[in-house]
């Protein structure tokens, strides 16, 4: 099975063919991504109507790059997926009637995939892992909890209840005055920097529920710039140490919450799974593989370059789809929000019905 997969539900345009060997496992064919740093760096962040002109740019020649690098023709798919959302509504309408286009050119299944969806998924490709898992989403966007039982079958045991932690961490780049994009940036200058030099909360700390709040610590982490102003290259080192270490102790703790949980919602965990652009981060790729293996688990995590979003991710969710027989007509509605897991009250006996993601 070959599938086309597009992504351009926000700052990167992404297209890439995905194979299913003869073992079951994925194997990446070609995987073409082109980001827009350059044209969004001078606003210090994404400019939706930017984006979306930027997608209709190049996605076609990118699309033609990831087949001819693939060495394949459209004839050649099994099938065409596309990101149909959550995202910036100009750029999801931009890819998702690229991908309606050619799967009526070429007469092939269309598949419209939740991005979130792809994320939770790309472990299956990589790695191979069996359901159910734990995952934790953590991106610009996005960061959840979330027991992964099965293609559509998602439950979120926990989420933030304000920014996410990829936001905050650009939010505290730009307060700082880093460049974009700040997560790299921020991660990068606590490498120089105390850790220990300010003392920064650490929100929902031992919470019963695994949810996340960012926005106090970052006020914290201003107040604390505000006081010693004029700033130098160590105390903004120090005050990126100071932030990301808090964020790493409050990840550990909520996903060490959730795996308390998992158990009366999936049984026992294959692995805990790190997905997202946020899972890039270094600090928190040790400190969770650390916690994975506290409680007997392996951490997976994509290789850096399917952290972002990319197309082989979505190719990805279009074969795992296809495999169950599910795809999509062309009145497939582009989404700007979409939620793939149900949240789960774990103070009731019954389960709640879960959502799926298509």
């Amino acid at each position: 099975m070959n599938v086309l997969g597009i992504e351009t539900t926000c700052d990167e345009t992404a297209a890439a063919i995905v194979t299913v060997e003869e073992d079951g496992r994925g194997a990446i064919r070609s995987n073409e991504v082109l980001s827009q740093i350059a044209e969004h760096a001078a606003y210090g962040g994404v400019v939706p109507e930017i984006a979306a002109r930027a997608h209709v740019e190049v996605l076609d020649r990118l699309i033609a790059r990831a087949l001819d690098n693939a060495g394949m023709r459209l004839a050649d798919l099994d099938g065409i997926a596309v990101a149909a959302g959550p995202g910036l509504i100009g750029g999801v309408l931009v890819g998702l009637v690229t991908g309606k286009t050619l799967a009526l050119v070429a007469r092939k299944p269309l598949v419209a995939v939740n991005h979130l969806e792809a994320h939770a998924l790309t472990a299956r490709l990589t790695d191979g892992l069996a359901f159910p898992y734990l995952l934790l989403l953590a991106s610009g966007g996005h960061t959840q909890l979330v027991a992964v039982k099965g293609v559509g079958e998602y439950v979120r045991l926990g989420g933030t209840i304000d920014d996410a932690i990829g936001e905050a961490f650009d939010k505290v780049a730009k307060l700082l005055g880093l460049a974009y994009p700040g997560g790299p940036e921020v991660e990068r200058a606590a490498e120089s920097g105390n850790p220990e030099r300010f003392a920064l909360p650490r929100p929902m700390l031992g919470r019963r529920e695994p949810n996340f709040s960012l926005s106090g610590l970052k006020t914290a982490l201003r107040i604390e710039a505000e006081r010693i102003a004029p700033l130098t290259n160590q105390d903004v080192a120090d005050l990126c140490a100071s932030f990301q270490a808090a964020v790493v102790d409050v990840v550990v703790d909520r996903v060490r919450v959730a795996l308390r949980d998992f158990g009366a919602v999936a049984g026992h965990p294959t692995a805990l799974v790190a997905a997202g652009g946020v899972a890039a981060n270094g600090a928190l790729r040790r400190a969770l593989a650390h916690q994975a293996g506290e409680a007997g688990l392996p951490l997976v995590a994509p290789p850096l370059p399917l952290c972002g979003d990319n197309g082989a991710m979505i190719a990805w969710a279009g074969i795992e789809r296809l495999r169950l027989g599910l795809t999509d007509d062309i009145t497939a509605p582009a989404r700007p929000r979409w939620p793939f897991a149900q949240a789960k009250d774990l103070a009731k006996d019954a389960a709640q019905p879960q959502i799926t993601a298509g």
